[in-house]
């Protein structure tokens, strides 16, 4: 009956105080190259180009290229490498998933008017994935870095290469009267309730308080004053971090597009968004250095969902048979959506009903989130049919990110903006013909969107295709990698000693489009 009564509890939970930070925010601002094989092969340099399903989805104009009705549906294989570096300790990881990643079909109408300058129009819609976020990396290593934090009386509060300065950090200030548990008051009931009452902080402070991480320096309900050293002991700390996350985004595009007498294609597509995407991480603390403390498990979830809509505005002008010119307008994102976590905590000095705590889930508010807008421009010369090569730039401005309510959000809204910068991407892809044989390639290049360069580094690409023209049918097959290195806290708050992390992303495509 107890844990039927700490689900019910947990389901009705329901914190007045939001726990984002920035990297949730980036998190949906970025997209992969993701789609058809031959868009994959050309490293997404499609802005000029269209006549693929893929393309219709990074400019809208490309639909109204096809000279007939076309479908086309892909598969990959996706290979995530992750090495993560922790005081000079490296650990693999890797993961490998299949995924229907893209999947459309564009419908031509001809105009059978020949007097009119506008030869046809075209209606498709394209199912794309953006983003794959299925990966997981193991951070281990020994946290020397052996310092405390003292207050105005040189007195010793909490050893900062310690989880116990994360909890220390939320407690200060925080009144004991509103983290201590009462009569016989479940511990779990009283986790939910100050989750109801004061929210994410309080929470935290609970946590620590009640695993004895954290001693009051006044046993007295109004004290907000909190220690950790009588308990942990400065020196060396043994972690090890685990992070692991699945999920995706995914858009619906319904396309509608034109073409003005034989140089000229307009498109608009109208996106529906979606966001799937569980995340854990969980942090083991062990140390030698004669406190009562010496163990410490620390596991976090968070599992988001979340829906938007986006336009895109794009064009492509043949300046003359062989060379041509788009442009693309991706509006910002705004996304709808609904955070759930859950919480363990224990210590080798805690009480064992401590881990009832992890029955509670705690269900956020709904939030808005709206990602910057893009422009990007594109060239193509296209070598009879012979080959292409092909150009594309694209620039975001990252810092424009915003969360809503803005009232709710103006802390982290102003850290975005100090933060996050404007980040170029840079995309060149060729292909060259010979009889039903296409061989492609591809690179590309996206700067870092941090102003430092370094929390997400910059990313380098390139990709190799071949393809094969059965007439009425096309077959394809991509292999493309990206890599990138990431400088990752292992928590925004208390212990930020970051692990590096160099991810590997690695895809084989295969495309089958046929003309309907």
């Amino acid at each position: 009956m107890k844990k039927l009564k700490i689900l019910f509890i947990g389901l009705l939970s329901m914190s007045t105080v939001y726990a984002q930070d920035i990297s949730d925010a980036l998190r949906y601002s970025q997209s992969e190259i993701q789609g058809t094989a031959r868009f994959r092969a050309l490293s997404g340099a499609f802005g000029a180009l269209g006549g693929d399903m893929s393309a219709v989805s990074a400019n809208p104009a490309g639909s109204a290229v096809f000279s007939r009705s076309h479908a086309s549906f892909t598969g990959s294989n996706v290979d995530v490498d992750h090495t993560a570096i922790y005081f000079g300790n490296a650990n693999n990881s890797n993961e490998s998933t299949f995924d229907i990643n893209q999947g459309g079909a564009a419908f031509v109408f001809a105009n059978r008017n020949s007097n009119s300058p506008w030869k046809k129009f075209t209606l498709a819609i394209a199912y794309d994935r953006t983003n794959n976020y299925n990966g997981n990396w193991n951070a281990v290593g020994v946290n020397n870095n052996d310092f405390v934090i003292v207050d105005n009386n040189d007195n010793e509060l909490v050893p900062i290469n310690s989880i116990a300065n994360y909890f220390y950090q939320y407690a200060d200030g925080v009144r004991l009267g509103d983290i201590s548990l009462f009569g016989d008051e479940f511990i779990e009931d009283a986790y939910a309730d100050i989750g109801n009452d004061f929210g994410f902080r309080h929470q935290q402070a609970f946590l620590g308080y009640q695993a004895f991480i954290l001693d009051p320096n006044l046993d007295d309900d109004n004290n907000t004053a909190y220690n950790a050293t009588n308990n942990v002991v400065g020196g060396n700390f043994n972690h090890d971090y685990l992070y692991a996350s699945t999920g995706y985004n995914g858009k619906i595009t319904f396309n509608v597009a034109t073409q003005y007498e034989d140089n000229l294609y307009l498109g608009l597509n109208l996106n529906s968004h979606f966001i799937d995407y569980q995340r854990s991480t969980s942090l083991l603390e062990d140390n030698s250095n004669g406190g009562l403390i010496t163990e410490i498990d620390f596991d976090n979830t968070l599992s988001t969902t979340g829906t938007g809509f986006s336009f895109q505005l794009g064009g492509i002008m043949k300046l003359s048979p062989e060379f041509r010119v788009g442009l693309t307008y991706d509006s910002p994102t705004w996304y709808t959506i609904e955070e759930e976590t859950t919480q363990y905590i224990n210590s080798n000095e805690a009480d064992s009903d401590i881990g009832f705590i992890a029955d509670i889930v705690n269900i956020y508010p709904q939030y808005k989130l709206q990602t910057p807008a893009k422009i990007t421009g594109s060239l193509a010369y296209v070598f009879a049919k012979q080959g292409l090569i092909s150009f594309d730039y694209s620039k975001k401005n990252y810092g424009n990110t915003k969360l809503k309510p803005e009232s709710d959000f103006t802390g982290l809204n102003n850290s975005i903006g100090d933060v996050l910068t404007d980040a170029s991407t840079y995309r060149i892809g060729g292909e060259y013909k010979h009889k039903q044989f296409s061989f492609r390639g591809g690179y590309r290049f996206e700067e870092s969107p941090y102003t430092d360069g370094v929390t997400v580094g910059d990313l380098n690409g390139y990709s190799l295709g071949l393809g094969f023209n059965f007439g009425n049918t096309k077959l394809d097959l991509t292999y493309d990698q990206s890599e990138r290195s990431f400088a990752t806290p292992l928590y925004n708050v208390g212990l930020t000693d970051t692990a590096t992390i160099d991810r590997t992303n690695s895809n084989i495509t295969l495309s089958l489009s046929f003309n309907i």
